[in-house]
């Protein structure tokens, strides 16, 4: 008793090889199309997101060394849960980074901007 197989893009009974997924060329293609461009918007979310906290880093912080206030960060659309790198310090303090442009998380209220040049004091503890 063979148990009957289904193509994975449009649900019709496939016929010859037992490793086979998909009933004809043209489903292959649709399927695998379609996992590339789900796969590509959440890196397109996630870069995009990078991007604007990159450069609203940038514009409150063009000095190189700056404290804000947290509200100010998120009105202007931050957002915090995106970040490419974290620094411990000596004094175990963490620098989130987005790319060069960093903050660190001060108190309830504020955060320190710094640009990776800028700050000399930051070490890598691993």
């Amino acid at each position: 008793m063979s148990k009957e197989k289904l193509c994975l893009t449009c649900g019709e009974e496939i016929k010859g090889r037992a490793d086979k997924k998909f009933c004809d060329d043209q489903c292959r293609s649709n399927y695998n199309r379609e996992q590339k461009v789900s796969h590509d918007q959440y890196a397109k979310r996630v870069n995009a997101a990078l991007k604007k906290n990159r450069q609203i880093l940038k514009e409150m912080n063009p000095d190189g060394m700056v404290k804000v206030l947290y509200k100010d960060m998120l009105q202007r659309g931050f957002d915090f849960g995106y970040f490419t790198s974290i620094l411990k310090t000596s004094k175990k303090s963490y620098y989130f980074f987005v790319y060069e442009m960093g903050f660190l998380p001060i108190n309830a209220e504020q955060v320190l901007l710094v640009k990776k040049e800028n700050h000399r004091r930051m070490e890598v503890r691993r």
